[in-house]
């Protein structure tokens, strides 16, 4: 039998603008930067992935350059020339050769499975184990800082049925600054909205328990990473403590994090992220890790783009509940786009498409016109 080998892999580094200024604890993004692989295979298909990061180093390890580069220099040579069906094998090779570097796993395993989903006519999830769902509801993130525009935004957000579940992304200022602008804007939603924060490790322990008891008496639903990822004693003491429950997200950069964090009772809720797991099949293992657990799950995003995007969204869609939905909007910050089909966002769902692979087709023209020289 002859299989399709794996015969070219590039990498393009792609800017996109964004709608407006995306304030994180960490950074401040103007711009959101992908990198876009296509893996060329000898039957004549090719898969499409995504790596994206947020902030240069600001987040992680790894960059938009480094990603580019690791692939072109180690991950390209070690898989051409390898069965491109065979996923599980080509993922097997480079994490025995190369540590780390999820961020470009899950791009290279996305790829993967695109060009499979449409070697066989299938979409990805059903490569998954099978959706059980056709949509997922997606969070929005509030970040422009400032509480007015922040409950405008809302507002917006609710009379368009784009979002009911909001994130504030809080750290950066003095903590009573936050829970003033975080109990104002729940207070001006009330019922009609969730409304959840994202600390991003910026309190330290002592900050962190006093702010979480405030938040979850004031109607907070969900505080995710308020402390440091390396304080693994002070996540356990702080989940037994917080009146709302405490998510896991920069806790977890592998499957391994993930058992480790379940065994200690750190978390309450994880954080789903392809990006640092390695991989679309990588997440679904922490995945199942939780739910063994009896951890309630979350779909995360590293803003990414369309590519990225759906890669998560054909994952999620096959696990038996995500309690706490996605907050899988990273297109709906771009101005732009790159693909001639954008995912479909409608009554606070992205719809996840049923077409081969990952559903989406490259725009060679605006690819090339954004992509950086």
């Amino acid at each position: 039998m002859n299989y399709p080998l794996i015969e070219r892999i590039s990498t393009t580094i792609v800017d996109l603008p964004t709608i407006r200024p995306h304030k994180l604890a960490m950074h401040t993004m103007q711009q959101q930067t992908l990198v876009i692989i296509r893996l060329r295979c000898s039957d004549g298909i090719e898969g499409v992935g995504e790596s994206t990061t947020i902030g240069g180093l600001a987040y992680g390890n790894e960059s938009p350059e480094s990603i580019k580069q690791n692939i072109d220099r180690y991950f390209a040579p070690m898989l051409v020339g390898l069965d491109a069906s065979n996923i599980n094998s080509a993922m097997q090779r480079l994490d025995k050769v190369i540590k780390g570097n999820t961020f470009a796993k899950s791009g290279i395993e996305s790829a993967l499975l695109d060009a499979q989903g449409k070697r066989l006519g299938l979409p990805v999830s059903e490569l998954l184990g099978g959706r059980v769902r056709d949509s997922l509801e997606v969070a929005w993130t509030l970040a422009s800082g400032d509480t007015a525009r922040d409950i405008a935004e809302a507002e917006q957000m609710l009379d368009q049925r784009r979002h009911r579940i909001f994130k504030l992304k809080i750290g950066a200022n003095e903590v009573a600054h936050d829970l003033r602008h975080v109990i104002a804007i729940k207070q001006a939603l009330g019922e009609r909205a969730s409304v959840r924060v994202d600390v991003n490790q910026y309190w330290d322990e002592s900050q962190a328990i006093r702010a979480c008891q405030v938040l979850g008496d004031n109607g907070i639903d969900l505080i995710e990473q308020p402390i440091s990822r390396i304080n693994r004693a002070g996540q356990v003491r702080l989940n037994q403590r917080s009146p709302a429950p405490i998510m896991a997200d920069e806790s977890i950069e592998s499957v391994e994090d993930a058992f480790s964090l379940a065994a200690d009772g750190a978390a309450s809720v994880f954080a789903l992220k392809i990006a640092k797991n390695g991989g679309p099949r990588a997440v679904l293992r922490t995945a199942q890790i939780a739910e063994a657990a009896g951890i309630a799950l979350y779909g995360g995003t590293m803003l990414e783009g369309s590519i990225g995007t759906l890669a998560s969204a054909h994952a999620f869609i096959t696990l038996n509940a995500l309690t706490w939905h996605t907050e899988l909007f990273g297109p709906l910050l771009l101005t732009e786009e790159i693909v001639v089909e954008a995912p479909v966002y409608r009554d606070f769902a992205l719809h996840v498409p049923r077409t081969p692979g990952l559903g989406l087709t490259l725009d060679e023209e605006r690819l090339a016109f954004f992509s950086r020289r």
